[in-house]
């Protein structure tokens, strides 16, 4: 098992968006963290905007590989989607 942890600055001028877009986290979002192999992830959010997070894992690689794929191709639906859409005509 390796134990991973990680830190990134949230631009303070987007931190109210930011944590409005992640509260709470989509349900979706967690099943695949969860497939993908890493278990126990955490995150914390301080003062300014600092993000502090950990998980655990067996095969880091595979398991972003997997998030990659997965996200990716949700991304790539998403557009799809958007494209074939009408313009509202109102």
């Amino acid at each position: 098992m390796t134990r991973v942890a990680f830190q990134l600055q949230v631009d303070p001028a987007l931190l109210d968006e930011y944590i409005a877009r992640h509260t709470p986290v989509w349900p979706e979002m967690l099943a695949e963290i969860a497939a993908s192999g890493r278990r126990n992830y955490s995150l914390f959010l301080g003062d300014g905007g600092r993000l502090f997070g950990y998980y655990e894992t067996d095969d880091d690689a595979a398991a972003q590989a997997y998030l990659a794929e997965v996200f990716n191709l949700h991304d790539q639906l998403a557009a799809s989607a958007g494209e074939h859409r009408e313009s509202d005509p109102s």
